[in-house]
């Protein structure tokens, strides 16, 4: 198998337009049938709504120690980018270029494992492999945890997860947390003119926008930082915002959507309590002893957790015995690594296609990062057919 059995699977897959807001179904329904075919063992782990499902299959005996490779189904939506074909079809670019939305996320990873289905249903293993199939990791990793769960409750444990998000086959040992939050302020309506009979809530939410800008500044002047990722510390950072009802009206609402990013030293509690200390503070010196003006931070999502670079010792030998001695790296984004992590199992981050295209426009993965992740599993099964 090589990577034109992986191009055709990749095909099917970038034709299912599995965008996070909608149904991931059609797609888990081609990938179960496929896999049966081939004798896997499947079970699905539907949302609480039902529009969604985690698919776990095993290939092999169902013995403890085996491989788990995980990939997520749903991609991020394409309204409003540039694209320059079709991005539900698999498009040839430049080069051995191949365009489609999910290509390199994370569709290439899963795209080649199902490219093995015929390899794996006639080798002699000895320890299985396990798919598992995730959705919305995208809209904050909500789909792996109670797959996760179910793996480790229902079957034998295995002694290692590879995480297929694109790395350019390199092993990604440590990754940050991430938390979406939004903050809902709240003020005290006045005309304009009379500015000193309300409290301007557009006005307090600036102010502590600025103020966790320095409590990020804080955080790099103290020294917390990890010079083995590219942005050696925790960030926090403010996306959206709105607020007001007219120009001439002080406004009574202002809300703003915002992350922070920690690393695996820091905590987010630890964090949010900084922020949440400047909004007190700005509350008293600007809220002119009124009850009604607040601040009110939610979480939008549970908080992803980071990936830490410990306690991956069969994940990391593993990706080297079958990779050489390629160097790791430690990145600044959020996968369902830190979820498995958490759970107990040594994981590590390796998969075809470079982060650097991923949620962009005429998004693509090349011929020769799924040849080098075909070879990848090629290996894998020699060594699961090994006692």
């Amino acid at each position: 198998m090589n990577a034109a059995a992986a191009q055709d699977q990749l095909a099917t897959l970038v034709g299912f337009p599995t965008v996070s807001r909608d149904s991931n179904l059609a797609l888990i329904d081609h990938v179960e049938a496929l896999l049966v075919q081939h004798g896997a063992v499947c079970e699905r782990i539907a949302s609480d709504d039902g529009r969604k499902a985690n698919l776990l299959a095993r290939m092999g005996p169902a013995v403890a120690g085996g491989v788990v490779l995980s990939g997520h189904t749903d991609v991020v939506p394409v309204a409003g980018q540039d694209w320059h074909s079709d991005p539900f079809v698999l498009t040839p670019g430049e080069g051995d270029r191949l365009h489609g939305r999910g290509t390199c996320d994370m569709k290439g990873f899963i795209a080649c494992a199902l490219a093995m289905l015929p390899v794996w249903s006639q080798a002699a293993l000895q320890r299985p492999l396990w798919l598992a199939l995730s959705y919305d990791e995208e809209v904050g990793c909500l789909g792996a945890p109670r797959m996760i769960e179910r793996l480790l409750a229902a079957h034998p444990r295995p002694s290692a997860v590879i995480v297929g998000e694109p790395t350019l086959m390199q092993p990604v040992v440590a990754h940050k947390g991430s938390t979406n939050l939004r903050t809902t302020v709240t003020g005290k309506a006045a005309h304009s003119s009379q500015i000193d009979q309300g409290v301007s809530a557009i006005h307090l939410a600036a102010h502590l926008v600025t103020a966790i800008e320095a409590v990020m500044a804080d955080l790099r002047a103290e020294g917390r930082v990890d010079e083995a990722f590219n942005i050696a510390h925790s960030t926090l950072h403010v996306g959206r915002i709105q607020g007001g009802i007219a120009i001439n009206v002080m406004a009574p609402e202002c809300h703003f959507d915002w992350e922070i990013r920690h690393l695996p030293t820091d905590q987010f509690e630890a964090l949010l309590a900084r922020v949440d200390a400047r909004a007190e503070a700005l509350v008293a010196e600007y809220g002119k002893g009124l009850a009604e003006v607040t601040v009110r931070t939610e979480r939008l999502t549970a908080t992803v957790p980071p990936l830490a670079n410990r306690d991956n010792g069969a994940a990391l030998a593993l990706c080297h015995r079958l990779l050489g001695d390629v160097p790791t790296e430690q990145v600044a984004y959020a996968t369902e690594a830190g979820q498995f992590q958490q759970a107990g199992l040594p994981t590590v981050i390796c998969g075809p296609g470079s982060i650097r295209q991923a949620h962009q426009p005429d998004e693509f993965i090349t011929l020769a990062q799924l040849d080098a992740c075909m070879a990848f599993m090629r290996a894998l099964t020699d060594s699961l057919q090994q006692s």
